[in-house]
Formats: C-alpha cells, sequence, structure tokens
C-alpha cells in the first residue's frame, strides 16, 4: 500500500500572512496561491486513492479534479484561527470528495473519457464567442493552432516547480523533441506567458498543467465557467499573435 500524504504542521509565516489575507479581506489572489500552494497535496491524495479502488476503470484525472474541489471547500471552510494544522482537516475533505465521485463514476463511464471532454471544451472555447469576420478554413486553423499551443504548454514541462516547491516558476525541461527550432518555440512560448495578463496566465497554467477544468477554475476564480471559456481563448489567440510576430505558429493566412 502506498504511503499517506504527509500531514504540515503550523503554517509558516508566508503561508500565515495568506490566511490573513484571505479570511480578513476575502482576497482571491491569497486564495489562489493556497490553492496552488496545496495542489501537489490534493493530488497526492488522489493518486493514492487511484492506486488503491483502479482496477483500470477509474481515470486518475478526473480523480484530481475531485481532489481539487474537495482542496477547494477546504480553503472556504477552513479557520486558521483555531490553531489546527490545515493538510489533516483537508485531508478529511479532499478523500471525501474522491469517494462521493467515485460513487457516481458508473454513470461517468459511460460518457466520453476525461480527455476527451477536456478537449471538446477546448474546442467549443475557441470556436464561440469570436468575431464572425474569417472564412470558415480560417477559422478551424486557429483552432488547430490553439490546440497545439495546449499540447505544447501541456506536454513539454514548461511550467516546472520552483525551489520552493510552488508551481508557476516558468523554465525549460527536456522534452522528447531535442531539435534546436522546438527549443527556440518552447523558450519563446515561455516569454510570451510571462506577458499574458494575469488572469489569462493562471487559467492557462492551471488549465494546461495542474490540469484544472472548466469548471474547477470557475469555482477557483469565483468567474462564470463561460467567462472562464472567453479568457481561455483569448489567452491562446493571445499567444498565437505573438508567437506569428516572432516566426512561430506561422500557418498560412492566420498570422495577422
Amino acid at each position: 500500500m502506498p504511503p499517506a500524504p504527509e500531514f504540515s504542521g503550523a503554517p509558516d509565516t508566508a503561508e500565515a500572512a495568506l490566511w490573513t489575507a484571505f479570511r480578513d479581506r476575502s482576497s482571491a489572489d491569497a486564495r489562489e496561491q493556497l490553492f496552488t500552494l496545496h495542489a501537489a497535496f490534493a493530488r497526492n491524495i488522489a493518486r493514492r486513492h487511484h492506486q488503491e479502488r483502479s482496477r483500470g476503470d477509474i481515470d486518475l484525472h478526473d480523480l484530481h479534479q475531485l481532489a481539487y474541489m474537495g482542496l477547494l471547500e477546504a480553503l472556504d471552510r477552513f479557520d486558521p484561527r483555531l490553531g489546527t494544522p490545515f493538510r489533516p482537516f483537508a485531508a478529511h475533505r479532499i478523500s471525501g470528495s474522491i469517494r462521493d465521485g467515485i460513487l457516481r463514476m458508473s454513470e461517468m463511464r459511460e460518457q466520453m473519457a476525461w480527455r476527451h471532454r477536456v478537449q471538446r471544451e477546448r474546442i467549443k472555447s475557441m470556436s464561440a464567442d469570436g468575431p464572425q469576420t474569417c472564412e470558415p478554413i480560417e477559422k478551424l486553423t486557429e483552432i488547430v493552432v490553439g490546440l497545439a499551443l495546449g499540447f505544447m504548454l501541456e506536454g513539454t514541462g514548461l511550467f516546472v516547480p520552483g525551489e520552493d516547491g510552488r508551481d508557476g516558476i516558468y523554465g525549460i525541461a527536456r522534452t522528447a523533441y531535442d531539435s534546436l527550432a522546438w527549443k527556440e518555440m518552447i523558450a519563446q512560448l515561455g516569454n510570451e506567458l510571462r506577458g499574458l495578463p494575469e488572469r489569462e496566465r493562471i487559467i492557462l497554467q492551471k488549465h494546461y498543467i495542474d490540469g484544472v477544468n472548466f469548471d474547477g477554475l470557475s469555482s477557483l476564480m469565483g468567474i462564470s465557467k463561460g467567462r472562464i471559456s472567453q479568457m481561455h481563448r483569448a489567452a491562446l489567440e493571445r499567444l498565437r499573435k505573438r508567437m506569428g510576430e516572432h516566426g512561430h505558429v506561422r500557418i498560412g493566412s492566420i498570422t495577422r
């Protein structure tokens, strides 16, 4: 049986400051940072449940979503003034969210796999709400390029943990593609990501790197799923244009 996740004791000074900002000032930024700080802990619990319960019929990515929802509930319910450590408090709710979700999965298994659902969500985001000024083939190409950018974000380790263990530090990880052109394109993508508006950057990081779906992002950021979809599309469009200006992602006439 895999080892149980480690529980932390009292929060350090930096985390305590985040809890104060979240509780006293309802800081959305502090809530997002607390989520990031404990997201790996939630994924570890999901992984343990997957190892104990899965017979090849449970998708680990689905359990990640359930774990994230349990973590968000724990963040909203936890009171640091009581002096109890957060992670034992959160572990109970994360595991409960996962167990409840597994009970509902018999119906979910009859639907599309997690990745197909996510791809449909991304395509819908990039297809809707945009100006209807381009030809159908041009629109299709934009969608393909958007999916390609998502693949680059998802598959290259562009976001890597920093020395303090937190996500969000940009770096270039080794990939199976060892060509100079690929490395240059990934490096440029990292530069452009740093220049995105903060909320667009957070959406891409949480969705493509942490695997948070649009429903989870809506709950995390306190905005509608439709607005998440719009900002996801806008962020990819901004990346596409900026990459095109530097000679990357240049397909036909879509680079303007």
